[in-house]
Order: structure tokens, then sequence, then C-alpha cells
């Protein structure tokens, strides 16, 4: 009935707190289908129809001439799959358990363990589910090559971390104005379906179209992505990685900050007092 309090170092409740993390992270990817193999199936197919459909819409439209010289199926990935990842891990996030969820009753647990258990299965499915596709384009379509793997993978990451952040602030706001926050998440991925800049190239954009596009930390991410992934064929003149790291820092923290008050206020008769 009664426990005596054991003190742990500071490295015993870092193990402690990532070791439920990982168990969290596996209940989250099980919760999408009974069958891990079929939850990264889906992630799988849901990216190929992406893929799919832009790949025939560019041909449609006859505008494949204006991508960047390369394998234009990695093109096409470079902007539809980043941006894919980035609201998959801002729903994630935003859609996480609460403080005043059911979960949070058992001890161990917490809102920041269910925080980052949605955002690393995210992460998780997303890379599975990328090497796949590029080993399947590399063996059965055409070669893939990449000018630097390492800046390519770094802003796929920034990508998923934009997504987090921005879940994060939503995720604490929620629960004051729960359908605003909603309304702004449908916003920000139909904004993004344009406004991330994943159908053209910023360098052929004007001067004036730039300006309404560089506000977003993904339209650099992107247009970065595909100067990392085709070199000298594509170098990126009207955006950096640094600033959406910048953005992305700002919006953890003040996610953070918010997280931390709501927690402290929030209830389970929150409706009922208001």
């Amino acid at each position: 009935m009664f426990q005596a309090r054991r003190r742990r170092s500071n490295l015993q409740v870092f193990l402690s707190l990532m070791e439920l993390t990982y168990h969290s992270a596996v209940r989250k990817v099980r919760q999408q289908h009974g069958n891990a193999f079929m939850a990264l199936a889906m992630s799988i197919f849901q990216a190929i129809a992406f893929v799919a459909g832009f790949y025939i819409m560019f041909e449609i439209l006859n505008t494949r001439t204006m991508a960047i010289r390369g394998n234009f199926i990695v093109y096409l990935l470079t902007g539809i799959y980043l941006y894919l990842t980035h609201i998959k891990a801002l729903g994630a996030v935003m859609g996480s358990e609460g403080p005043a969820s059911p979960m949070m009753q058992h001890g161990p647990m917490n809102t920041l363990v269910a925080i980052m258990s949605s955002a690393l299965q995210v992460l998780y499915l997303q890379t599975l589910a990328l090497i796949i596709i590029l080993v399947v384009v590399h063996i059965v379509i055409e070669p893939v090559v990449i000018h630097d793997w390492a800046g390519a993978f770094m802003m796929f990451l920034l990508a998923w971390f934009s997504g987090v952040a921005v879940g994060l602030l939503l995720l604490a706001l929620k629960p004051w104005i729960p359908d605003v926050v909603t309304v702004i998440n449908t916003v920000w991925s139909r904004a993004n379906m344009v406004a991330s800049g994943k159908m053209f190239v910023a360098n052929l954009m004007t001067a004036s179209m730039v300006a309404m596009f560089d506000w977003n930390p993904l339209f650099h991410i992107i247009d970065q992505c595909r100067g990392f992934t085709f070199g000298m064929n594509y170098v990126p003149h009207h955006s950096n990685w640094q600033y959406p790291v910048y953005v992305c820092l700002a919006l953890v923290t003040l996610g953070m900050i918010g997280e931390f008050y709501t927690r402290k206020n929030v209830s389970a008769s929150w409706n009922a007092a208001r």
C-alpha cells in the first residue's frame, strides 16, 4: 500500500524517462494499426499516393520542364514528403494526451512523455517509409543520386521538428480555444499545400512571389533540401536553413511555457467550471 521513495540520480531519472517514452511511442504506433507492418505500409502508401498525384498533375500541365535537372521522383519527394512529414508531426503532437487525459493518472506518465512519444512515432514511421521508397525507386525505376546525404537528411529532420514546434504551440492553446485551434490547424495544412513551395522552384520565382512565401519556415526547408539533394544542379538563392531553426526554437519555447501554464490550470472539470 505504502511505498518508500528512493532517491535516484539524474542519469536514472533520464533513463527511466527514455524507457517510458519508448514504450509510449510503441503504443502510439500500435494505435494506428494492430500490426506494426500495416502501420508502416499505410505511411508508405500515403506518400506514394501523394507523389503519384503530383506526378500526374505535372505531366498533365506539362510543367515537368520547370523541375531541377536530375531524378524527377526525388525532386517530388524533396517537396511532398517533407510537407507530409511536417503535417503529420504537427497533427500527432497537437493530438497527444493532455494533462486531463486518463493516461495521466498513471504514476510515471506525464505530458512531456506523451508529446515526445507522439513526435517520435511519426519520425520512426516517416524515416522507415522514406528509406523503403528510395530503395524501391533506386532498384526499380532509376538510380537515386543525392549530392549531400547528411544535409538532405538534416532538412528532413528539420521539417519534422518544425511540425513538432507548431503542434506544441497549438497543443498549449487547445484547452483554451479548441475550436479556433482546429481552424488554425486546418488553415495551416491547406495553406502549406502552396506556401511551402513544394510545387515550384524558388530560384525561378520573382522577387514579389518570394516575398509572399519566405516567412514560412517550411519554404526554406524544402528549398534547402533541394540544394543539398541536387548539388550543382540547384543552388538556393532565396532561402537558408538557419531561419527555420530559430523559428522552431522560438515556437518550442513558447509552446513549453504555454503547456506548463495550461498543465497547472486545466482539469477534468474544465468545461463545467467555465
